[in-house]
């Protein structure tokens, strides 16, 4: 049976991600022992959490869309739920019921509906669960679905798509996997971007995500990286920033995360249009590693 706990405000990182160190294995530098694995059942908990009536604050809405690019306007930036949502997805994944450890699983996908812009003025409650725990050819997936309603009205729903290495089908799927992430030719860039070394600071204190890998690194070295990385939601964020003038008031964006952006790092940006919509593209400006794919449709 289905079990929804409301809790009576968002939780704090300070208490979050000791909880994903010490539901995870130790870390690489002190113990070889793989960064995930088992951590109990292998079935995702009939679980959510929710949280009522949040109260949007004007001047952290200004923060975050500074950080990533946006222009100050009356409606929040299309991304901005997915932070106010991610407390309660850590807290989730965190459970002593949920079966892997928080550090060490990888998002590859991110999907937001964005049904209606959302004023700072508005009280939205979010609703968070996990579903869909299925077999990839490196491991396995699921997806970990927020939805945001003001007044009984869905305004938002965020779907993101994490992958536990290990143990993969096997199908031939994994070379394929690899394939789409190998470099192309990229195309032309219509802007080039000089993302600093302390963009996953910034990020991590305006977002609330404060995983070790963006903040410095000797933490990032620390799970396996060879430096700190970027967040994929602020790429995420930040590539629909520069699409900001474009994007209609009710849209789909679904990205695809690739290869990591080590920072500090150059990156080219790209786009084209589509039916109902655009596609673009995050490269490495150098090398022409793919970092993000993406597009979005009107609805």
């Amino acid at each position: 049976m289905a079990t929804t706990r409301t809790l009576d405000g968002a939780p704090g990182a300070a208490t979050l991600y000791p909880r994903a160190v010490a539901g995870s294995y130790a870390l690489p530098l002190l113990r070889r022992v793989p960064l995930v694995g088992p951590k109990g059942s292998r079935e995702l908990p009939d679980l959510s959490f929710a949280l009522q009536d949040v109260a949007l604050d004007r001047g952290h809405v200004a923060d975050y869309a500074r950080v990533c690019g946006f222009d100050l306007r009356d409606a929040l930036p299309p991304t901005y739920l997915h932070i106010l949502a991610f407390p309660l997805a850590m807290r989730l994944m965190t459970d002593s019921s949920f079966p892997f450890g928080v550090l060490g699983l990888v998002h590859v996908e991110n999907r937001i509906e964005h049904v209606r812009p959302v004023g700072t003025g508005e009280t939205p409650s979010f609703t968070v669960r996990a579903e869909d725990l299925r077999d990839h050819p490196r491991g396995r997936q699921f997806d970990v679905v927020a939805v945001a309603e003001v007044d009984g009205e869905r305004v938002w729903e965020g779907r993101s798509t994490y992958l536990r290495r290990g143990g993969g089908s096997g199908d031939g799927g994994e070379r394929r996997e690899r394939e789409r992430d190998e470099p192309s030719a990229p195309p032309a860039a219509e802007a080039i971007w000089k993302v600093p070394a302390d963009i996953g600071r910034r990020y991590g204190a305006v977002s609330g995500d404060r995983n070790p890998i963006h903040l410095h690194n000797l933490s990032a070295k620390a799970f396996g990286m060879p430096r700190a990385i970027a967040h994929g939601m602020w790429l995420k964020a930040h590539t629909l920033a520069a699409l900001q003038p474009e994007l209609p008031d009710a849209f789909t964006t679904d990205v695809r995360f690739k290869l990591p952006v080590l920072l500090p790092a150059t990156v080219a940006f790209s786009s084209a249009p589509s039916a109902g919509g655009r596609t673009f593209e995050a490269h490495d400006a150098k090398k022409g590693k793919p970092h993000l794919s993406g597009s979005f449709t009107a609805l």
